[in-house]
Order: structure tokens, then C-alpha cells, then sequence
């Protein structure tokens, strides 16, 4: 009677820990989903400033200093350079 209850203690304990890997997967799935894009292809953009730093110290950049100038490619590194 003890090895088929130690047994039973065993096979739950194991079916529970893959019901929660199994909703961790599912909630780490979800969080992963992106969000629908607020702007397609071939919208403009709508303008901001940033806070930069150069050689010249902090400075703040807009979109719309290189309006009709220069292409501009924005790209976003999320966590870069931080502890997170």
C-alpha cells in the first residue's frame, strides 16, 4: 500500500508540473504577441523629439529637422544598454 501511494504522490506531482510548464508556455506565447500596428507602409510618420547624446554633449533631434533632407531609418533595440 505505501509504494502505490508514493507512486500516485509521484505521478501527480509530475502531472502538475507539466500542467504549469504548459501555462507558463501559454502565458509566455501570449505576452510575445504583438500589438497591431498603428501605422502601414507608406504612412508618414508622425513627428517627436529625442534627447541624444553626441560629441557635442545631450541634444534634442526631431523628426522634422530632416524633413525633404535625408531618409531616416528608425530603429528600436528594446532592453539595449539597460540591466533589464
Amino acid at each position: 500500500m505505501g509504494r502505490s501511494r508514493l507512486l500516485r504522490t509521484i505521478a501527480i506531482f509530475f502531472l502538475a508540473a507539466a500542467q504549469f510548464a504548459s501555462a507558463q508556455a501559454k502565458s509566455k506565447a501570449s505576452e510575445t504577441a504583438k500589438p497591431a500596428p498603428r501605422l502601414k507602409v507608406g504612412d508618414i510618420a508622425p513627428d517627436f523629439t529625442l534627447k541624444t547624446m553626441n560629441s557635442d554633449g545631450l541634444k534634442d533631434v526631431s523628426l522634422h529637422d530632416y524633413k525633404g533632407k535625408k531618409s531616416v531609418v528608425l530603429a528600436f533595440y528594446v532592453f539595449a544598454f539597460t540591466g533589464g
